[in-house]
């Protein structure tokens, strides 16, 4: 009787399951935060897109700022339509040094200033608040103005 007591004591059965029931949180936690790691850098990535479409936009001749501001806003809107956060375009002139000559660019800085919680169910189910807070996208595309423009109507 004393040995079958002990043979159950020293039993192993069950151990798995035991270290399962520890490692999936933490593994679950992982993969979480892969996703929404993803999900942050296709929002960059959107971002991106949009100051290359606005500064193309900006240097082609017969557009103005306006043009540019539609355009960056219809491609955010398009990529990102569960978008919340605000959404500014700034479009600016500049020269830059080329050799012995100067060459006129057009700068678009997109920001999207986007209210993004890492594992934001985790947290608020774990008492947390969205400390994380907004998190701004930023994007800057500089290209050069091919041909001089007419002012815009």
């Amino acid at each position: 009787m004393l040995v079958r007591l002990s043979a159950r004591v020293r039993s192993q059965a069950g151990a798995e399951l035991v270290e399962f029931a520890l490692v999936l949180p933490i593994l679950l936690l992982v993969f979480g935060g892969i996703v929404d790691f993803g999900l942050l850098l296709h929002r960059q990535q959107v971002i991106t897109n949009a100051a290359r479409e606005g500064a193309r936009v900006a240097v082609l001749p017969g557009y103005c700022t306006a043009d540019v501001e539609d355009r960056v806003r219809r491609f955010v809107a398009l990529s990102l339509p569960s978008a919340t956060g605000a959404l500014t375009t700034r479009v600016s002139n500049a020269t830059l040094p080329a050799g012995s000559a100067s060459v006129e660019v057009k700068s678009v800085q997109v920001t999207l200033d986007e209210r993004f919680l890492i594992l934001g169910p985790l947290v608020s189910l774990a008492g947390g608040s969205g400390s994380f807070g907004e998190i701004p996208l930023t994007a800057t595309t500089t290209m050069r103005v091919e041909a001089v423009t007419a002012g815009c109507p």
